[in-house]
């Protein structure tokens, strides 16, 4: 999968990267919880963090269960659209094309992400529990009615050691 740019790239700020180091550690409990490692969280316009979530596809048994649409459930049911304009997802990995409509949907204004799915794509390769999709978050949101900015991929070595033996 080539990363296909709907929308211009920005570059991280610091605490973007913050951030995105503190969605890999959600995604190193997701893994030891016994769930896929993936993480997210919800930063809010001064960048405190509102919420995380962890992956749960399998400890509850939902396919659905990605860290991004666990967030935007929680989230959603927390928060106005209004005030998620206004918000941030970070996430440890690209979303993926459900996750990519669940945020588009909630109303979140901007996500960062640091592992491209095309990267999660090389390493999982046809791993029936991670049938990766070559559709990036961008493509998804462009297809939408308003403007969501996306920052990713940003290069944390973490993101990727967090996979290591995982899909093996």
């Amino acid at each position: 999968m080539t990363s296909t740019t709907a929308t211009p790239r920005t570059a991280a700020t610091e605490a973007d990267t913050a951030h995105l180091h503190t969605a890999v550690a959600v995604a190193r409990r997701s893994r030891a919880a016994g769930n896929h490692p993936f993480g997210a969280l919800l930063a809010g316009p001064d960048g405190t963090v509102l919420i995380e979530a962890e992956n749960t596809v399998t400890t509850g048994r939902d396919a659905t269960g990605h860290a991004e649409t666990n967030l935007v459930r929680l989230s959603t049911a927390k928060y106005d659209t209004e005030f998620l304009r206004t918000c941030t997802l970070y996430t440890s990995t690209e979303p993926c094309a459900m996750c990519s409509g669940a945020i588009y949907w909630s109303g979140i204004g901007r996500v960062a992400y640091a592992l491209g799915e095309d990267e999660l794509l090389d390493m999982t390769g046809a791993n029936e529990e991670n049938p990766t999709m070559a559709l990036p978050c961008r493509v998804v949101f462009a297809a939408g009615q308003r403007d969501l900015p996306v920052v990713g991929p940003v290069d944390l070595p973490e993101a990727r050691e967090v996979h290591q033996g995982f899909w093996n």
